[in-house]
């Protein structure tokens, strides 16, 4: 039987407009794909920008389902869950990419990363702290030890967020001494509460050599010292410190007072004193000079002891009416001379007057936050507000 080659001439065109026509109709079913997945993208980019997270979602999602490998619709999907506060739902979604095989090193090191400000940002400390450990020696390592730092700070684990801060510190990047000496002082506070006073005394040592010019831990060892009854030592601490701090004198003046009796160094405790209130005239300060049974300027004792009568310099409230002269505004001062008169003729009305003028200079007394604006009548390094270390000035409110 003969070939008949008529129908291989007529069968072959038909065969090539098939398979043009199936060709086609792949390119266009992938075109169609390949648009729905941009238009759910940058319809959720639109909703994006106009600050309708709901509908940026649903079109993040859609374009997820559209094409599920694509890693950036993915991490858009992730932050959005976390701005809404879904952090449960933010999870889910770095998780997921974290168990992907095919993820590069690059992307699964900001999957890591997400996924601890997941956990942050959900309160979530010891799983936020497990997935920054994870981030150590990639390229998130700095970040990832500043949130290890806040962390520590935060629960108080002060052995742990000093050695993260050496490693800051390290790293060259920012001085980290002053906040390790923190760190040191707060360790040496927890040990001093539980009597271990020389272990205490040895890591104020260590912070004071690690940040000299920071006066917490020259504070806190004169302290110790006094407590031990070593009222020398914690007077020349308390010196050297005058020398290197002298802004912060208001916070120590009453612990130079103590230390000044008790190693009968009187005279150059006063000296230290009016020194740096002539500069800058303080409650505290000049309550420190009464003590010591001076007042606040040397020059003005004389022309008062030449103007005024035998004994009228012996009162002790005529210091508050010299800081008067100086701060005519002090309700601090005019309060706290008032309570030392005594009034014979009508002394009925001294004490409502009184609680009054002291219920008005108490929030005078405060210490003010630079950074939050957080008040408190204790004077604080580490301010509970914001966090924030060394915020507060060293004076109080009505002298800022």
């Amino acid at each position: 039987m003969d070939f008949d080659f008529s129908w291989l001439l007529l069968g072959l065109p038909i065969a090539f407009v098939l398979g043009w026509l199936a060709s086609r109709l792949d390119l266009r079913q992938l075109r169609l794909e390949n648009r729905q997945a941009p238009k759910a993208y940058f319809r959720g980019l639109n909703y994006l920008l106009n600050e309708q997270q709901d509908q940026a979602i649903d079109a993040f999602i859609e374009a997820v389902q559209n094409d599920p490998d694509t890693q950036e619709l993915h991490f858009a999907l992730g932050n959005l869950f976390r701005r809404r506060g879904e952090y449960q739902r933010a999870v889910r979604v770095h998780e997921h990419l974290l168990s992907r095989g095919d993820l590069s090193r690059a992307d699964r090191e900001r999957a890591q990363h997400a996924l601890a400000r997941d956990f942050l940002s959900a309160g979530l400390l010891d799983r936020a702290e497990a997935a920054l450990q994870k981030l150590e020696g990639t390229a998130y390592e700095n970040e990832a030890r500043l949130a290890l730092l806040a962390i520590y700070e935060r629960s108080r684990e002060w052995a742990q967020a000093e050695a993260v801060a050496q490693k800051l510190d390290a790293a060259g990047q920012a001085s980290y001494a002053t906040r390790r000496a923190h760190h040191l002082c707060e360790q040496a506070q927890e040990l001093s509460s539980q009597g271990a006073v020389d272990a205490a005394l040895g890591l104020l040592r260590q912070a004071a050599e690690l940040a000299p010019e920071a006066p917490r831990p020259a504070i806190d060892l004169a302290a110790l010292q006094l407590r031990a009854g070593d009222a020398a030592a914690a007077f020349e601490t308390l010196r050297r410190l005058s020398e290197v701090a002298p802004l912060a004198l208001p916070l120590y003046a009453a612990q130079l007072q103590q230390a000044a009796q008790g190693a009968q160094r009187v005279a150059e405790a006063q000296g230290l004193l009016r020194a740096r209130y002539a500069q800058a005239p303080s409650i505290d300060v000049l309550e420190a000079l009464m003590a010591l049974g001076a007042s606040p300027s040397q020059a003005e004792d004389g022309a008062a002891a030449a103007a005024a009568p035998a004994g009228a310099g012996d009162n002790p409230r005529d210091g508050y009416l010299q800081h008067l002269r100086h701060q005519p505004s002090s309700l601090v001062a005019a309060s706290r001379w008032l309570s030392r008169e005594r009034f014979t003729d009508d002394a009925q009305t001294h004490a409502p007057v009184q609680k009054a003028l002291d219920q008005a200079a108490r929030p005078l007394l405060r210490y003010r936050c630079a950074a939050c604006g957080f008040e408190a009548h204790q004077y604080f390094w580490h301010c509970p507000g914001c966090q924030a270390w060394d915020s507060y000035p060293p004076r109080r409110v009505e002298e800022l």
